[in-house]
């Protein structure tokens, strides 16, 4: 078999790059589609029966606002109940906190922190609901979701940080058509989803979450106008502190009290003032309270849990009967329910998507004719959806009558088709309803008909809106198939790539099949994530995973070391003891410094999902208080600093270099130590001016100081003129030793500033880490190979990722620390900073690539020292670029087949999906990665090579 040349083996794996990336891009497109939604708005058809033709509607759009207004009212029989609409949004409120939990009241502080809205519920005048909210539980699609009644898709998340204009049907346009005026306060989101619609608007950014003051004044301070003026019909207030608190502090926060307090202020002004007070017997004025989604205990959302998906829905004014506090606050809903709830109170049309069903308990007040009657609406309003969805069912035979005398047995629906369950749960709903019809003109007893027909009614609209809502989610297998075979190819083209490497680089055969532990286990790894990978209850707690695999190479080192031990039948010269000791002693202090680091980071977070609230490293400090926080945060920066300083002065290069370098790093040292004392000092606090323009100024030193080293460090590192054609080796090896820890010092810094406080110690640990590891490989014997020593390093980033606090759920996504040093805010930017924050510890460990490459091949100058450009290139890069892709690759593709296997799992969107947004993340970062280490590398060996020739060239013509 021919060699494989270096350009070979770059083509080959670029190519399996681009196969494996328009594999993913398939299977995302097939597994995550675009929700279907049926073309146009809801109009006057909504009010008859989907039997009848609406040819004669389109003459009916276009009429004028007021005539379409009274046109609905005519066709529906029903007056509106509410003339005016307040919607008062509380980001990230959980229903919890004003209902309470388990048949239990909330907390007493809780109570007593909203006290004139616990008195609402108690006195009756208002019902509140748990009204859950689907994943991802994030701000754009939850607020779709309330106005549309349409189930979103799970991409959503990734456009909330982008919001477009909705163009779907929803309240807001219908609104807008009947005449309505609207004025929206808060969370500019709202002016993105519905541009020129608001006659007034005063929006604010929701993405500054350190802000939990000035976001919330800004609505605070329209809001006693507003209330006085009577030209608007809808008025939106969107209030951001609360989530912006949780964000910073979780739900424990000291400032979570005073913000509840200011919300209940909020709702008490609105209550008391002449808005809710002047109507008629029914109230012309609705204060609808609502939150887009709840917050975990560490203030956190985007996941499925119970206190992410626990929204509020809070109705004041509707004049209903309400018993007792029970009545008021022990009930659910959907939050797709709002959107019919509104439409059929404020007279109408339900949005044309809409899967949501009427709010038990909100239209008591109406006569049982009238709510008999908005059932039937919101009826029909499915059966349109179900209709497009099967065009089998048959509506036209939907119609019923009944003579006076006439009863009705309910048909027993348990149907094998889809089509005769819907058929049979509607016929009954109908035939009931035409039953009491006929009872009620008789003026004969039919409260038990009634009460038939509304539980009729709700079976037939819950069975449909939960049908409909998982059929929006229906998968083109096609299109996955497609993608799991590319991503299969370009894990079997990567996988060729690293074997005939094995092969070349290993030129005994029977070395290639002399397995050792090391061997072993680093296949077992590979082998338990596989199996993993299948339980909903292991990807939500993969952290328990990485950290056993991790600290069962630690003990395989430790082994390795033991057995390295000198024994009495070995005879080996005076210099070789010493040169034995030597490496004896660096492995041991090495595997003594991995035990301990492991075993803190191993205790630093508590991750996952279901073992959150166990005790960690993390939450006793944060316990203690702030001050232990900032000792251990300042003393990691002062430490990365020493350390960056002391690994270069340990190398042989020039004494200007060196000091240049240092300085710059005990620049960007005092930097970041003065942005961690200065403005650091509160985390509740929003970010000031002088704290951006600080972390500005880092970031551009950090890049500059970076860049500027790779790019300079090959043209003036010192060249031997003794070695003749042997110039290239040992100068590329300490090029990419200097960039190398230039890559991770510049990487910690960077981190100081963006994770969190409490996880400053954690990246000075995983620093350590990497520099206990390269001590170790560098004095590890020839039968170690090098593919087992990069898989390691791999696996170790992949512990760091979960030690930070990552998890497989969206929720522990570190937003705050995505807006620190941005003036204003930009997609892309925030996006960037919240990968790097995200993927810290995956990233560092492929920079260390550069490191391992120098250290590794320390001792290999005789084989390489005379070798080709290209032949060095190939051997240097070859397994630190390949493992990493092949391990992803593998990972991915065996995740991407379960995913397929999983498309109907009652968690494939909750614990699967999600799981699957963070390896397709992971994949770009071993991408970056991977591109990074290659790229410097090779531009290293062009300059020398370019410096060598140069060189060569003179020396000839002096020789001349």
């Amino acid at each position: 078999m021919s060699a494989l040349s270096c350009t070979r083996l770059a083509t080959w794996t670029v190519a399996a790059v681009l196969l494996q990336t328009l594999g993913i891009s398939l299977f995302v497109l097939g597994f995550f589609p675009v929700k279907p939604a049926l073309s146009g708005v809801s109009g006057p058809e909504s009010y008859r029966s989907p039997a009848r033709d609406s040819a004669e509607d389109q003459n009916e759009r276009s009429l004028p606002p007021y005539k379409l207004r009274a046109l609905y009212q005519e066709l529906s029989q029903l007056p509106p109940s509410f003339e005016r609409v307040i919607l008062m949004v509380i980001d990230g409120l959980p229903a919890e906190v004003v209902l309470g939990k388990d048949d239990q009241p909330p907390s007493k502080i809780w109570m007593e922190a909203m006290p004139y809205t616990q008195s609402l519920l108690v006195n009756g005048m208002a019902i509140g609901y748990h009204a859950k909210a689907a994943p991802p539980t994030v701000t754009m699609p939850r607020l779709k979701a309330m106005v549309s009644g349409a189930i979103g898709g799970f991409l959503d998340v990734a456009f909330n940080f982008n919001t477009q204009a909705l163009l779907d049907d929803n309240l807001l346009g219908q609104f807008l058509n009947i005449g309505w005026r609207m004025v929206m306060l808060g969370d500019e989101t709202w002016l993105k989803l519905f541009p020129g619609i608001f006659t007034r608007h005063d929006g604010v950014s929701s993405f500054y979450v350190k802000d939990t003051v000035e976001v919330d004044h800004n609505v605070s301070r329209h809001l006693k106008d507003e209330l006085e003026r009577k030209d608007w019909n809808l008025l939106i207030l969107h209030y951001l502190g609360l989530d912006h608190v949780g964000h910073i502090g979780g739900r424990n926060s000291i400032l979570m009290a005073p913000k509840l307090k200011e919300m209940d202020d909020v709702i008490k002004m609105i209550h008391l003032s002449s808005v809710l007070l002047q109507g008629d017997d029914r109230g012309e004025t609705l204060l609808c309270i609502v939150s887009d989604h709840g917050m975990t205990h560490s203030g956190n959302h985007g996941g499925s849990s119970y206190e992410e998906t626990d929204s509020l829905a809070l109705f004041v004014g509707l004049n209903v009967n309400i018993s007792d506090y029970a009545s008021a606050t022990r009930n659910t809903a959907y939050q797709v329910d709002i959107a019919p709830t509104l439409a059929l109170l404020s007279g109408v049309p339900i949005p044309k998507n809409s899967v949501g069903v009427l709010i038990a308990k909100t239209v008591d007040s109406l006569t049982d004719d009238q709510q008999l009657r908005v059932l039937e609406l919101n009826s029909w309003q499915l059966l349109r959806l179900l209709q497009a969805e099967l065009p089998d069912l048959a509506f036209r035979s939907l119609q019923y009558t009944f003579s006076d005398d006439q009863e009705f047995n309910i048909t027993n629906c348990n149907k094998d088709k889809t089509e005769e369950l819907f058929y049979c749960l509607y016929s009954n709903a109908a035939s009931l309803h035409s039953s009491w019809k006929s009872k009620s003109l008789k003026r004969s007893n039919s409260e038990d008909c009634f009460d038939q027909t509304m539980a009729a009614y709700y079976e037939f609209l819950r069975t449909a809106s939960e049908w409909l809502s998982h059929s929006a989610t229906d998968k083109p297998l096609d299109l996955l198939a497609t993608g799991v075979l590319a991503l299969f190819l370009s894990c079997l083209i990567l996988l060729g790539l690293l074997c005939f490497l094995c092969k070349e680089v290993n030129a005994d055969i029977a070395s290639i099949h002399r397995w050792h532990l090391e061997e072993t286990l680093t296949f077992g790894v590979i082998l338990i994530l596989i199996l993993s990978m299948g339980s909903s209850s292991m990807v939500e707690e993969e952290q328990y995973i990485w950290h056993f695999v991790t600290s069962t190479m630690y003990v395989a080192l430790v082994r390795r070391t033991v057995q390295s031990l000198p024994t009495r039948g070995n005879q080996v010269s005076p210099s070789g003891v010493k040169g034995r000791k030597s490496r004896l002693y660096y492995q041991i202090c090495s595997v003594t410094a991995l035990l301990i680091s492991g075993r803190l980071l191993r205790n630093w977070h508590q991750g996952g999902v279901n073992w959150t609230h166990l005790p960690d490293i993390s939450k006793w400090l944060e316990h203690e208080g702030s001050c232990l926080v900032k000792w251990f945060q300042l003393s990691s920066v002062i430490v990365i600093t020493i350390l960056s300083m002391i690994v270069l002065m340990s190398l042989r290069l020039v004494k200007y270099f060196v000091l240049m370098i240092n300085l710059i790093s005990l620049l960007l040292g005092g930097l970041v130590l003065q942005h961690t004392v200065k403005n650091q000092e509160s985390s509740l606090t929003a970010s000031t001016y002088g704290s951006t323009s600080i972390a500005q100024i880092i970031y551009a030193t950090l890049g500059i100081s970076t860049i500027g080293t790779a790019i300079v460090v090959p043209w003036i590192i010192p060249i031997s003129i003794d070695f003749q054609d042997k110039y290239l080796f040992v100068p590329l090896r300490d090029s990419a030793h200097v960039i190398g820890w230039r890559y991770i010092f510049s990487w910690s810094l960077l981190q100081q500033i963006l994770q969190q406080p409490v996880n400053s110690m954690p990246i000075l640990l995983l620093v350590l880490q990497i520099l206990a590891c390269m001590s170790y490989f560098s004095t590890t014997s020839p039968h170690y190979k090098k593919w087992v020593e990069v898989a390691v390093l791999y696996y170790m980033g992949m512990m760091g990722h979960f030690s930070l606090g990552n998890s497989n759920t969206l929720a522990t996504i570190d937003v705050a620390g995505a807006f620190i040093g941005i003036s204003s805010y930009s997609t892309l930017v925030s996006g960037i900073l919240m990968f790097i924050i995200t993927y810290a510890s995956p990233f560092l460990f492929l920079l260390s690539m550069m490191i391992y490459i120098s250290m590794k091949f320390k001792g290999d100058f005789v084989v390489l020292g005379n070798a080709e450009p290209g032949h060095l290139l190939k051997i240097m890069l070859g397994f630190p670029c390949l493992v990493p892709l092949c391990l992803n690759s593998i990972l991915l593709t065996t995740y991407t087949f379960v995913l397929v296997l999983m498309r109907n799992h009652l968690f494939v969107w909750s614990v699967f999906s999600p799981k699957y947004l963070y390896v397709c993340a992971a994949t770009v970062c071993v991408y970056i990665g991977v591109s990074v280490v290659a790229t410097t590398l090779i531009y290293i060996c062009m300059v020398l090579n370019l410096r060598g020739r140069m060189l060569s060239s003179n020396r000839n013509a002096t020789s001349k």
